[in-house]
């Protein structure tokens, strides 16, 4: 896995053996931030179930000023903190370890992606009634196309689902933000 663009493009992450992670894949990471541009610059972002934090480097590497990663799987928060050792990034990162339904309200961030593992389908819910609360200027939840997600999420409507191969990307906004 690599760092697609801007101050670390190319750069190699290291990467989680096994499927106890959901890599976004490269195309598809391209893809979103192809789609942030114009937001990313100088954004707080959060990575939530970071796994090796592929997701927030990349917006970090594109302008972003912070990045909260959010992980609970030991091995998942070695490789993340070796990553951002890698790169030098402890000055616009924050670790929060610990299960993101519980660490999710430490956090304030302007961008929110989300991407649960595999076998907890049943998060996406939970995660979006928590952000309804305050929500964020955006949501970005990466799941299986076959996975389908609620239009809205208190204050927060979807508008647009991205499809990539197995995956989709759904964005969430309040109604005052611009359509991503």
């Amino acid at each position: 896995m690599r760092v697609i663009a801007g101050e670390f493009r190319s750069r190699r992450l290291k990467t989680l053996p096994g499927a106890t992670t959901r890599p976004t894949p490269d195309r598809l990471r391209e893809t979103l931030f192809d789609i942030l541009q114009p937001r990313i610059a100088g954004a707080t972002f959060t990575d939530a179930y970071a796994g090796t934090g592929a997701v927030g480097i990349e917006a970090l590497s594109r302008g972003a000023a912070h990045a909260w990663f959010l992980e609970r799987g030991r091995a998942a928060l070695e490789i993340l903190r070796e990553n951002l050792a890698a790169l030098d990034l402890a000055s616009r990162a924050t670790v929060l370890p610990g299960p993101v339904l519980l660490t999710l309200s430490r956090q304030s961030a302007d961008i929110v992606f989300l991407d649960p593992p595999y076998d907890h389908d049943r998060e996406y819910a939970q995660v979006l009634d928590i952000l309804s609360a305050t929500p964020p200027a955006l949501v970005i939840a990466q799941h299986s196309v076959r996975l389908a997600l609620p239009e809205c999420a208190g204050p927060l409507t979807r508008t647009r689902v991205l499809r990539q191969g197995d995956n989709a990307l759904s964005f969430y906004a309040r109604p005052t933000e611009p359509r991503p």
